[in-house]
């Protein structure tokens, strides 16, 4: 896959096939100062500006008919403090080149999500997390930013320093400014036991506190139309490390969860009537296993399956009622469902717009193949998702607005006065923007 999603003629797509954008200019800075003479420029020219990842939202949240920045030149490790155990990157890093050279210095990142493929700024930007008890997503893990703002000036922003905006640009959703670095708290690298199995989806729900309170992270996948899950467990080990066999690797990781997978997908857009039939094999596909790894290794795994989808955050108190109602809503409707839905959770934490901000929370992710309709079940799932004042996932579908969003968010109108303040003229504003933080 390309670190950026991208199209001829200038089209600009992202990674899930279904956000194009046409931007008046591209750049592609190899400083700090090109970037904030860049964004100076272009507010001269009346040009709106966006800076993009690698397009693995599914909103048009990066999209622009202005100054497109891409951030390929601005990546690498700028510094590594061991004594404050940190490490400061260029926005433009992927999480896969930081987790490996981290690895390298024998340093971890406490917790990640399951893809490493986006940009560490736009992973951030959009909310991206994992699964944890006690420790939260990507951008609760960062200790300081740097951020060019609207009129091209770099401003430094820390627990100490500029606060307000540390509070609110960690997860900015790219309204604030463009961020150039992030310093992320890191720690020495550890070993991972990952136990993966299957458990009937009433025993889940019926043990989901004590899963939840027994391990540092669990999650787990439900197969719609079937009573089956897929959990995994992963917990701190003292080793030895035991990875998965590199042969039982490709059959389970590739041939199972990607190529198979992959054959379901078009089998299933071909004849949706064996949706369920597929579903029932796919679930019991993938059989329990434990292998133990350092961090990236365990919580990160490859996607090739392309889709689409929507996630939102529910508190965690609600998790096993939203899920039996989207069982329900499932059985009740024609809907046939190929793709597993994802449960994972987060601690309440402090960031402004964080979907965990001042809150519990658990995730609830749908997916559907690229290029399937998927409007009906999203908007079916998302009704039952706002019935318990859901927060969705900044760079997942949705269909909220800065109304919705002013209700579900206690701190939301910290984070537009911010934006008043910092982009009076809303230079980084684009539609999404428009919609859910309001004109």
């Amino acid at each position: 896959m390309s670190s950026t999603a991208s199209g001829r003629n200038g089209t600009w797509r992202n990674w899930g096939g279904n956000v194009a954008a046409r931007p008046a200019r591209e750049v592609e800075p190899a400083s700090v100062e090109e970037l904030a003479a860049a964004v100076r420029r272009a507010a001269e020219d009346g040009l709106k500006v966006k800076a993009v990842g690698s397009g693995h939202s599914f909103t048009s949240i990066a999209t622009t008919d202005g100054l497109l920045i891409r951030p390929q030149l601005l990546t690498g490790i700028r510094n590594i403090d061991r004594e404050a155990m940190t490490v400061t990157v260029e926005a433009g890093t992927p999480l896969k080149r930081l987790n490996m050279a981290l690895a390298r210095e024998g340093l971890s990142l406490t917790n990640m999500g399951d893809i490493m493929e986006q940009t560490v700024s736009g992973a951030t930007s959009t909310g991206t997390h994992g699964t944890g008890r006690e420790s939260g997503s990507i951008a609760a893990q960062i200790r300081g930013l740097e951020l060019v703002t609207a009129d091209g000036s770099v401003l430094t922003c820390s627990e100490k320093e500029n606060p307000e905006v540390f509070a609110a640009a960690r997860i900015g959703l790219g309204a604030l400014g463009v961020i150039t670095a992030i310093t992320f708290a890191v720690e020495p690298i550890f070993l991972l036991t990952a136990r993966e199995e299957p458990m009937p989806f009433d025993r889940v729900l019926a043990d989901f506190d004590e899963l939840w309170a027994e391990n540092e992270h669990f999650e787990f996948y439900w197969f719609p139309h079937t009573g089956n899950t897929n959990t995994k467990r992963n917990n701190r080990s003292a080793g030895p490390e035991k990875p998965v066999p590199q042969l039982q690797s490709w059959f389970e990781d590739e041939f199972l969860s990607n190529g198979a997978f992959q054959v379901a997908q078009w089998v299933g857009r071909a004849a949706p009537a064996t949706i369920p039939a597929i579903a029932q094999i796919s679930s019991k596909a993938l059989s329990a296993r434990t292998y133990t790894d350092i961090p990236y290794k365990v919580f990160t795994s490859p996607r090739r399956v392309r889709f689409v989808e929507m996630e939102y955050a529910v508190p965690r108190e609600a998790l096993t009622g939203v899920l039996r109602e989207l069982k329900a809503m499932v059985e009740r409707s024609p809907l046939r469902i190929s793709f597993p839905v994802e449960v994972r959770t987060a601690p309440a934490d402090d960031i402004t717009l964080s979907t965990a901000s001042g809150r519990d929370s658990a995730y609830i992710a749908v997916h559907m193949v690229k290029g399937t309709p998927y409007q009906g079940y999203f908007t079916a799932a998302e009704r039952i998702f706002t019935a318990h004042e859901g927060r969705p996932h900044w760079g997942k579908v949705h269909t909220r607005d800065a109304e919705y969003f002013s209700g579900v968010y206690p701190r939301f109108g910290e984070f537009t006065a911010l934006r008043d303040r910092l982009d009076p003229d809303r230079l980084f504003q684009n539609d999404y923007l428009r919609r859910v933080l309001g004109a």
